[in-house]
């Protein structure tokens, strides 16, 4: 029972100094931004433009390519309605070739 109680003393002071170890300021001012406010609006936005020309925010491989068709609708349906009856593609939810 000793040994028990010591030991639970020892972490709860431990735990308290640890506590007190990290204290800091209560609005958390030690991660606040620095921003430089000595810039005009000219240079911020020549800036601005000059990264707009280097980097693109348009995701990788995100480029659709456009395809005019020059086919016909109806022509397609019939194609489609002539392979069904001929068995070259299947029909319904499970076919097999």
């Amino acid at each position: 029972m000793n040994k028990t109680a010591r030991f639970l003393s020892i972490a709860a002071v431990s735990a308290f100094a640890a506590f007190g170890a990290h204290a800091d300021e209560a609005d958390a001012s030690q991660f606040a931004a620095k921003f430089d406010t000595n810039r005009t609006r000219a240079e911020v936005a020549a800036e601005a433009t000059s990264v707009a020309q280097t980097r693109s925010i348009e995701p990788a491989g995100s480029r659709v390519v456009t395809y005019k068709s020059t086919a016909d609708r109806a022509a397609v349906q019939a194609q489609a309605a002539q392979a069904l009856r001929a068995g070259q593609i299947s029909s319904g939810e499970i076919s097999a070739m």
